[in-house]
């Protein structure tokens, strides 16, 4: 991953001394429990666990070299323990595959990649409760089709975003305890040269689960579920970036990223003030979606094994956790000092003659005994009206003028149709459903 798009803390699971780490501790609990069943000597996890109570520095070049010649990245991580250690390092990996240390190492990995996760979408729901809060009751157009519909408030609009991450949360969840799973059992899986009690030796180490049944690999559907629920996540994500993209339109308005002093919008047009954060968000959506189908075509593997989705995961595992983890951080940014206007969110709402108020009109004539069909048609009529003025005339005062209109509604009638306040009666019921 670029640094651009990538912060500190969950670069560092995926760098090679990161992996090299939990490689060797996975050997040196699996030789720790081989020793308590005395197929190795206990000196050798001892020999083990004492050098790296000297809390050595991985030498990665010096592993890449050996890498270089045997062309097998575990061969060469356990030569150069090896020469570290001496003598004793010959027990380690006794009755293990290479795919029982990488499996379970990219399981850990996940794992902590999760946390970081989780972590942000906490940061991101308490954002955007916080906003939903401050704009609880300012009104706004709601719109289908991009075209005006009814009144809503900017909170509803930031509560809907607060549920959908709250079950992104959820799903993530879900998909790190799948994902956190170990895979002790040597060569195609059947244990026949290690016993199980070393593989949950090794899970309780490294607060994993056991792998019920692997075939040398950990069953690749755990890490479809895993890189599809990030894909579910970074739609979340966009969904809310492509709503503020479309709010800070100039023709529109009603709210906007927040632009530093100092910031620059164009190189020519010194006038300009884009939705920069947000593209960019759209942008990062795309592509950790796209690590979601590489992770799917994984699931076929062949027989017991093949390395088919190794190279794969070597590129989705980082990149679709930095980058996600990179975009959470950065929507959050934007909600917390997302700039609304509610002035414009009146304007806006204004600004087509009350054509918003047409249902209620709609439902008071049937209720007055007409036809739903005529009720339609002489509402729509006067609508029409409005909507080819752009907005000059009235809505209110063509339907007080309509004959047919008033024969079933007083202009009294009529009026309390084209109260806005009628359409946030039921906030407070969404707010506890979605806040509790």
């Amino acid at each position: 991953m670029i640094p651009r798009y990538a912060r500190p803390a969950m670069s560092a699971i995926w760098e090679a001394e990161s992996r090299y780490r939990i490689w060797f501790e996975i050997e040196a609990h699996a030789t720790e429990k081989l020793g308590e069943l005395g197929v190795v000597p206990e000196s050798a996890a001892k020999a083990l666990w004492d050098w790296w109570a000297t809390n050595p520095e991985i030498d990665v070049p010096a592993i890449d070299a050996i890498e270089a010649v045997t062309k097998h990245d575990v061969i060469a991580f356990l030569t150069w323990v090896a020469e570290q250690v001496g003598d004793e390092a010959r027990f380690m990996h006794q009755g293990m595959t290479s795919s029982d240390v990488l499996d379970t190492t990219l399981a850990v990995q996940l794992a902590r990649a999760s946390d970081i996760l989780l972590e942000d979408l906490d940061l991101l729901l308490a954002a955007i409760k916080r906003r939903a809060e401050e704009h609880k009751y300012t009104p706004t157009i709601g719109r289908s089709h991009g075209i005006h519909a009814e009144p809503v408030t900017f909170g509803l609009k930031l509560a809907q975003a607060y549920a959908e991450f709250d079950r992104c949360k959820t799903r993530l969840l879900a998909a790190r305890e799948e994902i956190a799973t170990c895979a002790i059992s040597g060569a195609v899986g059947t244990f026949a040269n290690i016993d199980p009690s070393v593989e949950a030796h090794v899970a309780e180490k490294l607060g994993l689960a056991i792998e019920p049944i692997s075939t040398q690999v950990i069953p690749r559907d755990r890490h479809a579920m895993f890189f599809s629920t990030l894909a579910v996540i970074a739609g979340s994500i966009e969904r809310v970036a492509v709503e503020v993209r479309h709010l800070q339109r100039t023709e529109v308005l009603e709210a906007e990223e927040y632009f530093s002093p100092g910031q620059k919008g164009s190189s020519a047009m010194p006038h300009k003030r884009n939705p920069i954060l947000t593209e960019n968000l759209t942008g990062q959506a795309r592509m950790i979606r796209g690590y979601a189908l590489p992770a799917l075509e994984n699931v076929a593997l062949w027989h017991e094994r093949d390395i088919s989705h190794s190279s794969v995961e070597r590129f989705i595992g980082p990149d679709a956790t930095i980058t996600l983890d990179f975009a959470l951080g950065r929507l959050t940014g934007v909600i917390d000092k997302l700039l609304v206007y509610p002035e414009r969110m009146q304007k806006n709402m204004d600004r087509m003659g009350g054509l918003i108020h047409s249902q209620r009109v709609l439902l008071a004539l049937t209720q007055a005994g007409v036809s739903r069909e005529d009720a339609y048609r002489l509402v729509q009529r006067n609508a029409m009206k409005v909507w080819e003025s752009d907005g000059e005339t009235s809505l209110l005062d063509l339907l007080k003028a309509d004959e047919e209109v008033t024969a079933a509604l007083s202009a009294e009638e009529i009026e309390a149709k084209f109260d806005l306040d009628y359409h946030f009666k039921e906030v407070d019921t969404i707010f506890a459903r979605v806040f509790g």
